[in-house]
């Protein structure tokens, strides 16, 4: 399916059928003096708070629920967040699930796919390796591939996103997102298109977009970092590539520092607690990489928090 079919009518549509399965994830409203920058108005989003950890849910249940899968079940290849979803969405609907797994992936995540039922198996060091072991693990049994970002009823089930974000926070110029592979700002910028301005945001270390809209194509691109585990593929998706090309205003980079900054922001000024790819798209106002205009009504989407970064005690 080509980028076309990623049409706001099919993502109304696509949310109406995923409703019942995911949760409406609520706003936070704050100040940006709060954080020691200059005053304004600032939202943030609060995906985190998804089923399964992160936005992820989203686009895991509309692969499910769009789509018969066979006897085999199915079967995902991912840093960690996207397995962990599909292993929640394939528990809820009593679908045998395989997924795959860089030694990357943060223990967290790995043991909420565990905790899910679902088979875990760890393969090479990063999320191409995975990858491409879920590719020969298809061949071999059938089982139906839910890909993490270059699949149409993934970015279909991640659009929905935004139709929350426009129903409840109407008012906002700006929507900072984290990106990976893209599925997730490639479905909330084919639902708003450019009525607001849709502003990337990626690791130095795993710039997969920058490069990308650079080239003029999905390429190769470094996939490291502190956030490798949900932000690093190989190339950002074919499918979202035109849908960002032709939404997005900008990518802005952040060091692994001013992610490790935001992540402590969050918790010492919100107790909000998030994993890294779940921050970066805050590190960017928070570091000076984004800076608003005077007035300026940002949001910022705070995308996944499966982490043990925080531990409980007394």
């Amino acid at each position: 399916m080509t980028d076309t079919f990623i049409t706001r009518e099919r993502i109304a549509a696509t949310e109406t059928t995923i409703r019942p399965f995911v949760r409406r994830t609520p706003l936070l409203k704050a100040d940006m003096a709060d954080f020691g920058l200059a005053a304004g108005p600032l939202t943030f989003k609060l995906e985190f708070l998804q089923h399964s950890g992160s936005f992820k849910a989203r686009g895991a249940f509309a692969n499910l629920l769009l789509r018969k899968a066979p006897a085999a079940g199915v079967v995902a290849a991912s840093g960690g967040n996207h397995g962990v979803a599909v292993a929640c969405a394939a528990h809820r609907l009593q679908v045998p699930a395989t997924i795959f797994v860089p030694d990357i992936a943060s223990p967290a995540k790995q043991e909420r796919i565990r905790g899910y039922g679902a088979k875990l198996v760890i393969a090479g060091s990063r999320y191409a390796d995975a990858l491409a072991a879920s590719e020969a693990h298809i061949e071999r049994t059938g089982a139906m591939p839910v890909h993490a970002y270059d699949q149409a009823e993934t970015l279909l089930g991640q659009g929905s996103v935004g139709i929350e974000l426009e129903q409840d926070a109407p008012d906002i110029d700006t929507l900072l997102v984290a990106v990976g592979g893209g599925g997730l700002i490639g479905g909330i910028a084919a639902w708003y298109g450019r009525r607001i301005r849709i502003v990337a945001v990626e690791p130095e270390a795993a710039p997969t977009l920058h490069d990308a809209l650079a080239a003029g194509h999905p390429v190769d691109a470094p996939a490291g970092g502190i956030a490798a585990d949900s932000l690093a593929p190989r190339q950002v998706g074919q499918l979202m590539f035109p849908i960002a090309r032709a939404n997005v205003d900008r990518v802005v980079l952040v060091t692994d520092e001013a992610i490790r900054q935001a992540q402590e922001k969050l918790w010492s000024t919100l107790r909000v607690v998030t994993e890294p790819g779940g921050a970066a798209a805050f590190a960017a106002l928070l570091s000076g990489r984004y800076k608003p205009a005077a007035g300026e009504r940002v949001a910022v989407l705070l995308c996944g928090a499966n982490t043990t970064a925080v531990r409980f005690e007394g």
